[in-house]
């Protein structure tokens, strides 16, 4: 007999902790109870009906940089707005999400920070990602260049104190004054420090992240920094040394845009192990070319890319399962690799417990596809979605 609220999911499971090609993940209520073989599985159940091979089982995915999706934004002071865009997501596969803001007046930051958090004491999010405004102005693709300003511990202070507690991940350019002391006060909150958005030498950016400096995270790597260059190797390459030392993780946009498929292969061949997949993405996720917003800015979609008027993308109109699609064909990355990109290394480097992996006590965020990738079901915190 079974137990009540249990689900039993048969079929090939790739997660980081664990590949099987015939394997079982036992849920109980919202959490993962036990993840085994098959044949396992039927030695400890003598007697019970075999269940049927569901797919291809995987962690729910987790997307650590979106801004929103389907016409609903992140940076917004309505939660009815925001936990649109969440659940647009989650649908699709991303059962774990960051919620991401955009440089603009400190005033809309704050009161976009006071919308958010109670969504993510309420666990809809899992968090609060400020992409600004202590950027460089030299890189600030599509953030708005008039809000950009120097580290303001002041600042900082309001916006620790109306998250809450849920402001996980702050990204900063290292070259801007008074970036120590700002990265300082952030780490002894708790808050992960990110580097990105910066003009920043190879020197620098690289003595910017951990151990020496405070970064442990570097947002949507050749995004928002200078080119690689063999004679000006810049933060591109400070960020793949570091992450091929097991140092520091760095996000890569699997959207077919952002970034050359090539320059894809080249981060996994160098980390594969600390290479977050993220979507960036931003309110035109999942509709038709057109009109849209990021922070104060229009946007412009053609084509499916977003741009603002002066022609920088501006985030992204993708999924995270397509994102790990993008990686395993485009890439040529293992599957296990793209999963463990989609899944754990995001999980870990925002510092989210409990989710990103299959294993027992984590919680029930399942997602099963079939053969080709396809999106079949998706299971949050115990629950059925699709």
């Amino acid at each position: 007999m079974t137990r009540e609220s249990e689900i039993v999911l048969r079929g090939r499971v790739v997660a980081a902790s664990v590949e099987l090609d015939d394997g079982v993940v036992t849920v109980v209520g919202e959490r993962i109870a036990g993840v085994q073989s098959f044949a396992e599985w039927a030695r400890e159940h003598p007697g019970r009906e075999a269940p049927e091979p569901a797919g291809i089982v995987i962690p729910g995915l987790v997307d650590i940089h979106n801004h929103g999706g389907f016409g609903h934004r992140f940076d917004t002071t309505d939660p009815a707005e925001a936990r649109a865009a969440a659940e647009y997501h989650h649908g699709q596969g991303s059962t774990t999400v960051l919620a991401s803001i955009v440089t603009g007046a400190p005033e809309d930051m704050v009161a976009q920070t006071a919308a958010l958090a109670g969504l993510a004491a309420e666990g809809v999010i899992s968090g609060i990602h400020s992409e600004g405004p202590f950027l460089s102005k030299v890189r600030c693709g599509a953030q708005d260049p008039r809000y950009l300003t120097d580290p303001d511990p002041a600042l900082i202070e309001r916006l620790l104190d109306t998250a809450g507690g849920h402001l996980r991940v702050m990204t900063l350019a290292p070259e801007r004054p008074g970036f120590v002391t700002a990265a300082k006060l952030l780490v002894d909150n708790g808050v992960v420090i990110a580097l990105g958005h910066s003009d920043a030498n190879y020197l620098d950016f690289g003595n910017a992240l951990a151990p020496s400096g405070f970064g442990t995270l570097v947002t949507h790597l050749a995004n928002g920094m200078p080119p690689l260059h063999h004679r000006a190797p810049g933060p591109v390459a400070a960020a793949l040394v570091a992450a091929a030392a097991g140092r520091v993780v760095v996000e890569l946009i699997g959207d077919g845009v952002h970034v050359d498929p090539g320059f894809g292969a080249l981060a996994f061949a160098t980390a594969r192990e600390r290479v977050a997949l993220i979507t960036d993405a931003m309110q035109a996720a999942g509709l038709p070319d057109g009109q849209y917003r990021l922070g104060p800015q229009e946007v412009t979609v053609s084509d499916g890319v977003a741009r603002i008027a002066n022609g920088s993308i501006a985030g992204g109109t993708s999924t995270l399962l397509s994102g790990l699609r993008w990686a395993i064909r485009e890439c040529g990355v293992a599957p296990i690799d793209a999963v463990r990109a989609a899944t754990s290394t995001p999980a870990a480097a925002a510092g989210l417990d409990g989710v990103g992996d299959l294993r027992a006590g984590h919680y029930a965020d399942i997602v099963v596809l079939d053969r080709d990738l396809g999106l079949r079901r998706i299971l949050r915190r115990g629950q059925w979605l699709t």
